[in-house]
């Protein structure tokens, strides 16, 4: 690898650059130029590791973000990746990461072109939440483009690795804990939810509140998963935003989750009365065979959609039991226009969470962390202790301080 200068002449003025000569991971021949000879020397250092590592990619042979985004897009499809999923990756890449990065060649990407991408995010409008999840597909593109040979570092994961846990938990500070009564239904807003509860939303509700099944969870169980005899349901599969059946979250999805009896007497009522879909089919002893057989379909026995379950089922049932927040607005009446306090029906799995780590004194289960970690279905339990650890007893109540005084000093 050798550099030199360069000079030619250009319409009678003289001009100079540095060239930067080398043979790449490929054996072929590359050429760089740079305007200063430190700059041609930095290079120069560096490719010469990199192509000795076998890791080096000519900037020729790099692809732009969209070239590799497509290939990326294909390539969680051919691996079998959930139809929402890959959806959700075409979507970043269409509408974040495109429009600012398209045309970029990864070999171009920088720490400071990252940051500046990130800002661009936020200023015109999407959430940080939003922005986390754009950065981290674009850093699953870069690494599957790594691994096609098309750019040789991935700027996403030297970014996150130098921000280290300080902004993580600044991050984390700055999401704040969940609150009961703002995103946890106290236990007395959930009995008064029950009481209201009617038709055909009354056992997905109850069903929800008793297990804490996530709603594409409850949206995809079947009926040979719930064993009313034993008192208990598995959880085995799901229904994704586009009612494409298949399987759980992660592997520690796949649970066994015990039922109250207040669940498992509505189940049984209701398994008489739930729409079943005939395929004309019949099973070898000539009983017909049912295509879904799922314990919350639709009117007609396919899955039923989440908006369904949230505007029919979940938020009338509050307004019903006065479960309720002003919207600032009045009727023509003059008299203000109320709404469901609890906007989605994640709100009842933190509900049940938070049932099984309250003390039976406080009307809870008092179950242990790494219960309530299976009971949830929770990858690991740093996820179960991340989002619910405050709700967990401390130990500290005053009765318990003046007792173990009494034992130490008599």
């Amino acid at each position: 690898m050798s550099v030199r200068k360069r000079t030619w002449t250009s319409r009678g003025v003289e001009k100079s650059a540095w060239v930067v000569d080398y043979v790449d991971s490929q054996g072929k021949r590359r050429l760089k130029t740079f305007e200063r000879k430190k700059e041609a020397d930095q290079f120069s250092a560096t490719a010469t590791v990199e192509v000795r590592e076998g890791v080096h990619v000519a900037d020729s042979a790099s692809a732009t973000v969209n070239q590799a985004g497509r290939l990326w897009i294909a390539a969680k499809s051919r691996a079998g990746r959930e139809r929402s999923t890959v959806d959700q990756y075409r979507q970043h890449l269409d509408l974040h990461i495109g429009p600012f990065l398209g045309e970029t060649r990864l070999n171009a990407l920088t720490l400071p072109a990252l940051r500046q991408f990130e800002e661009r995010l936020l200023d015109e409008g999407r959430s940080p939440a939003m922005v986390r999840k754009v950065v981290v597909s674009l850093g699953s593109l870069i690494a599957d483009a790594q691994e096609r040979g098309l750019v040789a570092r991935n700027v996403v994961r030297e970014m996150r690795g130098r921000r280290g846990s300080s902004d993580r938990r600044a991050e984390k500070r700055a999401k704040g804990k969940l609150r009961v009564g703002a995103d946890i239904p106290t236990p007395a807003e959930v009995k008064a939810i029950v009481g209201a509860l009617r038709g055909r939303w009354r056992p997905v509700l109850l069903t929800a509140i008793f297990t804490g099944l996530r709603a594409s969870e409850l949206r995809g169980l079947r009926w040979e998963d719930v064993d009313v005899d034993r008192k208990v349901l598995h959880v085995r599969q799901r229904a994704d935003r586009f009612n494409d059946i298949g399987q759980p979250k992660s592997e520690a999805g796949e649970r066994e989750v015990p039922l109250p009896p207040i669940v498992v007497n509505t189940l049984r009522e209701w398994r008489l009365v739930c729409p079943r879909r005939d395929t004309g089919r019949k099973d070898d002893e000539g009983q017909p065979i049912k295509e879904l057989d799922l314990v919350f379909p639709n009117g007609k026995g396919k899955v039923e959609s989440l908006a369904n379950m949230i505007n029919r089922g979940l938020l009338p049932a509050q307004i019903r039991a006065g479960v309720t927040v002003g919207t600032g607005e009045v009727d023509a009446d003059g008299q203000s226009i109320l709404a469901a306090r609890y906007t989605g029906m994640h709100a009842l799995r933190h509900f049940y969470a938070s049932w099984c780590i309250n003390r039976p004194q406080d009307g809870g289960l008092g179950l242990p962390p790494k219960v309530v970690q299976e009971r949830l279905g929770h990858a690991t339990i740093n996820l179960t202790m991340d989002t619910y650890s405050h709700l967990f007893p401390r130990g500290e109540d005053q009765d318990e301080l003046e007792a173990a005084e009494r034992s130490l000093l008599g």
